[in-house]
């Protein structure tokens, strides 16, 4: 009989251990929220590969100007955009004279001169631009972060003009010799002879004077689980505690660290707020840094552009926006997805945050899309905003969540000057 009680009592040990290992497990800090369906799960920590600086400086687009008042938009990815600024990437630019941006008459050369303008959004650190550009800044120039670069031809003038813009807003920076001819120039406006014609609109914008042809994009999608977070952010996941909050959100701390997941937006927001000082700061040493903690936690799940480095009260701001194709994909309030932004202090990441989603973009499915364009668009904006001039338009992509599918849907993005942005479809 006590032989028998004691088989029991071993067996019932036996099963609890099984049990309790099986808790430790799966089910870490965190896996109460992990995503465990065939299609969501994903066996990596990566949620993408890592990536060199020189791939996410690029401009968000290329005007050509033709002279005559005509123009005509290239934008990333394109056949033409490539060739033009891969040959602009191997020609030299030197000796640059610091001007006044008033000493140029911006709207005749617009108007009546054959150029080439990148933009380059919120501006780029010029100590950045020359890992893709050959530039021998002063260095007055090279503390500076520019956000347009103009090369035109001036009628009856032997040599192409090249200017680059501050994002001072007052200031340019003519580079007295460059490695470009009148011809090279006219050649590469030439390339846009064909393409669809664009209306300037008061120098800010520029309207495509026919529909713009995009595709509509539907493809499978998923969610990081918690455990890759923590897994890519803390030294030791296994250390984390679970802190409930109010409004849904989870939270995720060791004490110094914690990771913030909001499981309706699929977002997450990780804060080091001990992180040590790395010492000088400097718009392009940030961006650089936020580079290399991006490759170190996570990595890049798509093609992104550096989009902003901003200069905050006591910390930098540096975003990335992510791509599909040759157009930006938007973050709205209801939407978060297609941005990932950090804050740094003194060059170190205290504040980092993404989308936990995922896309399996080689089942996407295509669909042919028209934006429209013309009078038609025209008479749409002018229904927008009457006080806030447009700075901008921008064929974009609208994420939506479609059960277990991602829509990325076709949208003219209207930036006003305050910064505020709408979107038309």
């Amino acid at each position: 009989m006590k032989e028998r009680v004691k088989s029991w009592v071993l067996a019932l040990l036996v099963l609890g251990s099984l049990i309790e290992s099986y808790y430790l497990i799966y089910r870490l800090p965190g896996s109460d929220s992990a995503v465990m369906s065939k299609n969501l799960y994903v066996k990596t920590d990566n949620m993408g590969p890592e990536e060199k600086v020189e791939n996410l400086l690029y401009p968000d687009k290329m005007i050509i100007h033709m002279g005559e008042d005509r123009h005509t938009l290239f934008y990333p990815g394109t056949t033409f955009y490539d060739l033009i600024l891969n040959r602009l990437k191997g020609r030299g630019f030197e000796s640059f004279q610091r001007r006044s941006v008033q000493d140029f008459d911006w709207d005749k050369i617009r108007s009546e001169n054959s150029g080439i303008e990148l933009s380059f959004g919120s501006g780029i650190p010029v100590t950045l631009l020359q890992r893709v550009m050959q530039l021998s800044p002063d260095s007055l120039f090279e503390g500076e972060s520019i956000d347009r670069i103009w090369i035109y031809n001036v009628k009856n003038d032997s040599k192409a003009h090249a200017v680059f813009f501050s994002t001072r807003g007052d200031i340019v920076y003519e580079a007295a010799k460059a490695d470009l001819t009148v011809q090279d120039v006219q050649q590469h406006v030439d390339f846009g002879k064909n393409w669809s014609p664009y209306t300037a609109v008061n120098g800010d914008y520029y309207l495509p004077q026919d529909k713009v042809s995009l595709v509509k994009v539907e493809m499978p999608s998923g969610m990081y689980t918690i455990e890759q977070m923590q897994s890519n952010l803390f030294f030791d996941a296994g250390s984390t505690r679970y802190i409930p909050e109010k409004d849904g959100s989870k939270i995720y701390t060791d004490s110094k660290k914690s990771l913030q997941v909001d499981q309706e937006q699929n977002w997450m927001s990780y804060s080091d707020p001990a992180a040590l000082p790395a010492g000088d700061s400097t718009p392009a040493k940030d961006a650089l840094e936020a580079v290399d903690f991006v490759n170190q936690h996570g990595g890049w799940n798509g093609t992104y552009r550096l989009a902003a480095t901003e200069e905050g009260r006591q910390e930098r701001k540096v975003s990335f926006q992510q791509y599909y194709g040759s157009y930006p994909i938007i973050s709205v309030p209801q939407m978060q997805y297609g941005v990932i932004n950090l804050e740094l202090q003194q060059g170190t990441v205290s504040f980092y945050e993404r989308s936990l989603m995922y896309t399996e973009e080689d089942q996407a499915v295509k669909q042919l899309a028209e934006l429209p364009g013309g009078e038609e668009l025209e008479n749409r904006l002018a229904r927008l905003s009457p006080d806030l001039p447009i700075k901008d338009l921008t064929p974009a992509y609208l994420p939506v969540v479609k059960e277990e599918q991602l829509l990325l849907q076709p949208v003219w993005r209207v930036t006003f000057s305050d910064g505020s942005m709408v979107t038309l479809d």
